[in-house]
């Protein structure tokens, strides 16, 4: 019986690792992303039954409660995240993805100290070399679980986003990781749980306050990549619980999770022109001098109405559409959608031009066009449409801010610079779909486009004048 029940264990685990495989393969692509997350889906059900299989196989006697257990523990997350995943708006996608990312976290905790009280110190090499699993799932778990709580209220607005400079911080980062080191050497080093749990108890605390700190030093502009960054940080911490817990597929899962999400953190570093190493360390959002631009004059806007967008659009041949958060905050994305459609009947080229870390999570305005049925290959990237921008007759900036920013590119002291954007101005006419004027963006700085000799202001609700200019077509 233990044979076939290894083998089943076996068996499901490469199941579930390769389903995971191509998951990830195919969440690579637009048009093959549904698929991928199908083979996700079904990766982590064949890890499920197989875990719950498992733990009833080894519960013996106490098989029923580890049912009425298990089946409690099931019930109760189905339910919270069925009523999570159908009141969530697109708005609040990252935030969640965000408090997700504390579960893995604090889950990585709770299995370490678990595993420590089930298994403290003894005078074992082998048992060392567990201590210090416990010791590094603690500490990543820990970083992770405070990491992204604090991403998850700047990300909800509950509070600044703006980066915490704190004397010294990068010293006091090195002083706690240091620290951190030397806990987990102590550990492995005691016998007995009244002994472990003073070092463990302390590299707890010291790891909570660094994923804090590190998350509360990197200002809000920079967000998106700090989203991507805890998702390969409770990829670790998953692929640590798995080493305390002796599960291979919770190890393969996890490096999965962990060295995507960093090969993703690093790709928008590229497309931020931010340092990987600075983004690891909290070091980046609070680099550059205080000047938001907010002081500077860059003259007076020019507004447009809707109806004189929908004349200005019908007598242009190429239009590029660069949406931003301010539409998902709108709910715009259906009738942009729309007006594409529109005008790609009157025979007018569109295209829709996005930016590595529009929105506040990586991938956030794909999706909301991939909901509003927006065809794949209308979608450009930044480098695949930044050269083009020159031959556009008219480009419409619908709730962007700070990826279609020229001080980027212009303003030495910005807390942009160096960031590349999407080079928007270039083109004949920009018109920027903004509530109001006087909102600085999510990084607090102005965007001197809005004041361009070739840049007119459309104020009000993105999806009522996106409904506007429809009406008037």
């Amino acid at each position: 019986m233990t044979t076939i029940l290894n083998s089943f264990q076996a068996l499901a685990y490469i199941l579930a690792a390769l389903a995971f495989i191509l998951a990830l393969a195919g969440l690579s692509k637009q048009t093959s992303a549904a698929r991928g997350n199908t083979l996700g889906i079904i990766g982590m059900a064949i890890a499920l039954i197989a875990a719950i299989v498992v733990a009833l196989s080894g519960a013996g006697s106490h098989a029923l409660t580890a049912i009425g257990i298990l089946a409690v523990a099931i019930v109760i997350g189905a339910i919270i995240g069925i009523l999570r995943a159908r009141s969530v708006q697109m708005t609040e996608m990252p935030q969640l993805v965000a408090m997700l990312h504390s579960f893995v976290g604090a889950a990585a905790v709770l299995v370490g100290f678990n595993s420590f009280l089930a298994t403290p110190g003894a005078n074992t090499a082998e048992n060392a070399y567990h201590l210090g699993e416990v010791g590094l799932a603690v500490f990543i778990g820990a970083v992770t679980l405070t990491g992204s709580i604090v991403a998850f209220l700047k990300l909800s607005a509950k509070i600044s986003g703006k980066p915490l400079t704190l004397p010294g911080r990068n010293a006091i980062n090195l002083i706690a990781l240091i620290i951190c080191i030397a806990l987990i050497g102590w550990l492995i080093t005691t016998r007995g749980v009244e002994a472990g749990l003073v070092p463990l108890c302390i590299l707890t605390v010291i790891s909570l306050l660094l994923g804090a700190h590190l998350v509360l030093a990197i200002g809000g502009g920079d967000m998106p990549v700090v989203v991507s960054m805890l998702n390969s940080y409770s990829g670790w911490a998953a692929a640590m619980a798995g080493f305390t817990l002796g599960n291979d597929l919770l190890i393969i899962t996890g490096a999965l999770v962990g060295s995507s999400g960093a090969y993703l953190s690093w790709i928008m570093c590229k497309g931020m022109n931010r340092s990987f190493v600075s983004v690891i360390l909290g070091g980046f959002g609070g680099g550059t001098t205080s000047n938001s631009g907010e002081a500077k004059d860059y003259g007076t806007h020019t507004e447009i109405t809707a109806e004189e967008t929908a004349a200005l659009l019908k007598g242009a041949k190429r239009v590029v559409i660069t949406p931003g958060y301010g539409m998902a905050t709108a709910q715009a994305q259906f009738p942009v959608a729309d007006l594409a459609r529109k005008l790609q009947a009157m025979g007018i080229d569109v295209k829709f031009g996005i930016h590595p870390v529009a929105g506040r999570m990586p991938g956030h305005m794909n999706v909301l066009l991939a909901e509003a049925k927006v065809p794949y290959d209308s979608v450009y990237e930044m480098d695949e449409i930044n050269d083009d921008f020159g031959d556009v007759d008219v480009v419409l900036v619908i709730g962007a801010n700070d990826t279609v920013n020229p001080s980027a590119l212009t303003e030495p002291d910005s807390p942009i610079a160096g960031m590349p954007v999407l080079r928007v101005w270039e083109a004949e006419r920009v018109i920027a779909f903004k509530r109001k004027m006087g909102n600085a963006g999510y990084s607090g700085v102005v965007n001197p486009l809005f004041f361009n000799d070739n840049t007119d202001m459309l104020l009000g609700d993105a999806k009522g004048s996106v409904e506007a200019i429809i009406a008037a077509l």
